[in-house]
């Protein structure tokens, strides 16, 4: 294996957006460092359930709506 070619691998804390901490190990800063998260798996939507918004841009939501309406039905 080659000498210096590997990040320093460090104790971190991870501040989530409840204010809960945690400590893990990463390559980010340096020994000691604080990483405060804006997005966590406690408030994203992805791990939440939280519902979808679709944007319509230009009509192309609706275009498609009417493109494929009644297509399964």
């Amino acid at each position: 294996m080659k000498k210096d070619i590997h990040p320093d691998y460090h104790d971190v804390t991870v501040v989530m957006t409840d204010g809960t901490t945690f400590q893990t190990r990463s390559t980010y800063g340096a020994e000691g460092d604080t990483i405060t998260l804006d997005i966590d798996p406690k408030t994203h939507p992805a791990w939440t359930g939280g519902g979808q918004h679709l944007i319509d841009r230009g009509g192309r939501v609706s275009r498609f709506k009417k493109k494929f309406e009644g297509f399964l039905g």
